[in-house]
Order: C-alpha cells, then structure tokens, then sequence
C-alpha cells in the first residue's frame, strides 16, 4: 500500500510583509508610529500620575479607577449590555478589592508603555502591554481612542524586529537576544557551558 507522507510546509512571506516587519528600512515608519502611539500613553499615564487630586496615585488613590470600574459594571445590565457579564464580575471580584494596586499599575503602566515606544526599548513587549489595556479599557465599555492605539499597537508587536532600530532595541536586542537566539550578553555562558560538557 502506497502511504503519502505529509510534512509541515513552510510558508514565504511577501515582500511587503518582509520590508514592513523585518527591514531596517521601515524603521521610519515605525519610528513615526512609535512615537506618536507612545506620547498618547505618556500624556495618559502623565495626567494619572501628576493629578493634583491623588485619585490614582497618592492620598486618595483607587478613588478614580473605582469610579471607571462602578461604571463599567452599570454597562453590564440591561437587554444589550455593553460590558459582558464575566469581565463585569472580574471587576467586582478582583480589581475593586485591590483597586488602590490597580490604580497604580494603570497609572504607571501606561507611563512605561509611552516611554518604552518613545525610546524604542523592548519595542515589542511595551506594545503587547499596551494592547493588554487597550482590550481591558474596551471590555470595560469604553471606546474613547483605544481602537486607534490598539491597531497600530498590534502592527508594532509584528514589526518587533524593526520597530525599535532607531531606539534603544538596534542594541539592546542584540544583548539580550530571543528566546531562540542569544544575545552577547549570554552567548559566554553558553559557551563555557558547552566547553563543560
């Protein structure tokens, strides 16, 4: 009996595709993307941080996420709710009882995000956290600008391997490295560990 042997195919990436998301010479655009994605997040993050009410940061801090969460838990009811019933009940039962750490992480995440994109420093991981509040700002019923920080955030996370060339990542990533791929700072360790075996 004759058996067809099937193996995994790998798949070319266009043109298009290898300029936008591997080419140097598509950093400038993604400098421009970086950037702009990036000072929207800092001035966020900024106004939390420095609110002279201390609602997010400070005296009084949680006092204005609890506000966003109480009404993002509203949306949840009704005959087309806008806000879906688990991510209302993940509201109630785990960020209002720790509303004051939450508070925090908003505040200041959304200040590393913008200065991770701004200096093009883990490019790739600051647009992933991004989107992460991104989607949670958009379960929570609110549209505001997080689909026009959240589209060009996801090309970012594609373009990792160019997005920060004129940034921080052109030398960074080639200290630290991948997971696949080790950088120059762990490529002695790896040799020594080898040269032991």
């Amino acid at each position: 009996m004759n058996q067809r042997i099937t193996s995994p195919v790998q798949l070319r990436e266009s043109r298009l595709a290898h300029f936008l998301f591997a080419d140097p010479r598509a950093s400038v655009l993604w400098l421009v993307v970086r950037l702009w994605v990036g000072y929207q997040w800092i001035n966020a993050g900024y106004h939390k941080v420095t609110d002279p009410n201390g609602v997010w940061v400070g005296a009084k801090a949680g006092a204005g996420l609890t506000g966003f969460v109480n009404g993002a838990v509203k949306l949840a009811s009704g005959e087309h709710p806008s806000v879906q019933g688990w991510y209302a009940d993940f509201l109630k039962n785990v960020v209002l009882p720790n509303v004051t750490v939450f508070s925090y992480m908003v505040a200041f995440g959304e200040c590393l995000v913008g200065i991770g994109l701004i200096v093009g420093g883990l490019t790739g991981v600051a647009a992933f956290f991004g989107v992460m509040m991104n989607t949670n700002f958009l379960l929570a019923g609110t549209v505001s600008i997080n689909p026009m920080l959240a589209i060009p955030s996801v090309l970012l996370i594609l373009a990792w391997r160019n997005a920060g060339w004129y940034g921080i990542d052109r030398w960074l990533l080639a200290m630290v490295g991948t997971p696949w791929q080790p950088g120059s700072v762990f490529e002695h360790d790896e040799k020594v560990a080898q040269s032991k075996l």
